[in-house]
């Protein structure tokens, strides 16, 4: 526990805010910086922590960065389906409406061959890429790509939430997920794991299809999920499989 003196005070800190506050702890071995700032019925929390030698070094910077943040009224936001999210997302709980969440699923787009028929649309805030495909008679599937870091919550966990996803029942155990997925190499090295489900879309209780690969690459996850019609998803699979296998992936960080 930290020991020593502690600072609350407002401050200018040259933030054009109703209220700035902030909170100067320090001990021994450790002190932080926190500061608060308060807009409307919300507050922001900027926070250093370390070696007080390093930290004190590092206020000046630490101000400098506080006197550029501006406040903007965020986009309407869609409505966050959480069910999409990989077991090792952050929670999202809480948060305040229409701020974005910054997560992993930011991450740099890989290098890739897209095949001609789909359709590249704007991803949700959780996605690093989106494709729609439209078969005959104008029914669809769609392509989704994200990414997490580390393993991603795991293949079990994953395979099970896509599974829910079209209304399955989980997999017990890893004895059974043997049973449901295939793995390939890939052309730069690593392999995929695929999977291949039918059953009902639980958001419009249709008949839907779902081919999905899980591939770690450079410290990352990435989830590719073809979903959709039947149809449209049996003829796109091998189309999937190529469209991974061409993807050049940013370097870890």
């Amino acid at each position: 526990m930290l020991q020593g003196r502690a600072q609350l005070e407002a401050e200018g800190l040259g933030v054009k805010q109703r209220r700035v506050h902030r909170l100067d702890i320090a001990g021994d071995a450790q002190r932080i910086l926190a500061v608060i700032f308060h807009r409307d019925d919300t507050a922001w929390f900027f926070k250093v922590t370390g070696d007080p030698g390093l930290v004190e070094k590092q206020k000046p910077a630490f101000v400098s960065f506080l006197s550029t943040v501006q406040f903007v009224a965020p986009a309407a936001a869609p409505a966050t389906d959480l069910s999409q999210l990989p077991p090792a997302h952050p929670p999202v709980d809480g948060m305040n409406p229409g701020v974005p969440v910054v997560t992993d699923g930011t991450a740099a787009k890989p290098a890739w061959t897209v095949p001609p028929d789909w359709n590249e649309t704007t991803p949700s805030q959780f996605l690093v890429a989106k494709f729609v495909i439209t078969g005959a008679d104008g029914v669809q599937a769609a392509v989704n790509v994200s990414s997490l870091a580390g393993d991603g919550g795991g293949l079990l966990a994953n395979v099970n939430r896509w599974r829910g996803q079209l209304g399955l029942a989980p997999l017990p155990d890893e004895t059974e997920l043997a049973r449901v997925v295939s793995t390939m190499d890939l052309p730069g090295g690593g392999r995929l794991t695929l999977v291949d489900f039918t059953g009902t879309d639980s958001k419009t209780g249709k008949p839907a299809r779902l081919a999905g690969s899980i591939v770690p690459q450079n410290g990352q996850t990435w989830f590719y999920k073809l979903m959709g019609d039947e149809t449209v998803v049996a003829q796109q699979k091998d189309a999937l499989i190529k469209f991974i296998q061409s993807a050049h992936y940013p370097d870890a960080h």
